[in-house]
């Protein structure tokens, strides 16, 4: 900390750095939660990258629930970075600490992927629900164009939000205590540390927030209440499972994500309830990354073909290197 003046001529200490408490009370699980959580970033950033490669290589994945899959992991390899190498530091070497830039970096960030994972599950929804409701239509109205046009706009409205964030954040002024009980940054522990008035960023940020997360996951539950409802009306039971399974994959996800969402933003932020805060933190942050690549690669027929086209090149390739 440092000290800055104010307005009267005091002297006010001014937070540099903020300290993530994190996990830090388990001393002795540390090491064990370095190497769980260093095996989950491997495997959540190969299994995310294979899946882009896989969809950007085969012909096979060259359809619309594919095209935003790939978007989707590429967006899971981002926002699983944002969280977890810093946390990973930390568990390794113990300092906990992290400037207010850094911290500002990654909420802002963090936000910013967030809102185009929310744009994204409900595009893919949309996809879903054209496919089941309207498979007349369905090559006609999710053409290549609409495809472009919906993927750019999630990340368009994504960085929109890193926008706000990089104009709202800096009127934040810290001057007191500076520990987050979390693994990273987040605003409302923000909000708690802050010594400025808030009294205007924080009701801009809810507003932003359900435009954002509410809206899309809204607009989500209505296309699976129409694509739910359209499976029932099926006569065949093949044709209920078959119709099902086109869409599960990504049910499951949008049910992880934001389900946990939920959990967290609902419990109470104070005594015994802020651990198990921190414990479902880690479902949307950490397990949601990791799910995407697994429950596709293994409840998709398309993407397990590709998988194995890919495993016999390589083994090709190796057997005969000229």
């Amino acid at each position: 900390m440092h000290l800055m003046e104010k307005g009267e001529g005091e002297n006010q200490t001014s937070v540099t750095e903020f300290i993530l408490l994190g996990f830090g009370d388990l001393p002795e699980l540390q090491i064990l939660l370095f190497l769980l959580f260093l095996v989950i970033y491997i495997v959540t950033m190969a299994g995310n990258i294979l899946i882009v490669a896989l969809v950007v290589a085969y012909q096979l994945l060259y359809i619309p629930m594919y095209f935003f899959l790939g978007n989707l992991s590429c967006l899971e390899t981002c926002y699983t970075s944002t969280v977890l190498p810093r946390m990973l530091a930390s568990l390794l070497t113990g300092d906990r600490t992290i400037s207010v830039e850094g911290c500002m970096i990654q909420l802002v960030l963090f936000g910013s992927l967030v809102t185009t994972e929310c744009y994204l599950l409900t595009v893919m929804s949309y996809d879903r629900y054209l496919a089941i409701c309207k498979p007349l239509h369905y090559g006609t109205l999710m053409n290549g164009r609409l495809c472009l046009q919906l993927a750019a706009g999630s990340w368009i409205s994504g960085f929109l939000v890193c926008r706000i964030f990089m104009c709202l954040m800096p009127q934040l002024i810290f001057c007191g205590p500076n520990e987050i009980d979390h693994f990273f940054c987040d605003f409302t522990s923000l909000i708690q540390l802050s010594c400025s008035d808030t009294s205007q960023i924080t009701p801009l940020i809810y507003i932003f927030s359900f435009l954002d997360a509410v809206s899309p996951f809204l607009l989500t539950l209505a296309s699976y209440i129409c694509i739910i409802a359209t499976i029932l009306g099926i006569p065949s039971t093949t044709g209920r499972q078959k119709a099902f399974s086109t869409c599960s994959s990504h049910l499951i996800m949008v049910a992880l994500f934001y389900g946990t969402i939920m959990i967290v933003y609902m419990l109470p932020k104070s005594g015994t309830w802020r651990a198990l805060n921190k414990v479902f933190s880690i479902g949307h942050t950490v397990l949601t990354p990791l799910a995407n690549p697994l429950i596709y690669s293994l409840r998709n027929r398309e993407v397990k073909e590709a998988l194995r086209n890919a495993v016999r090149r390589v083994v090709t390739l190796t057997k005969n290197p000229d």
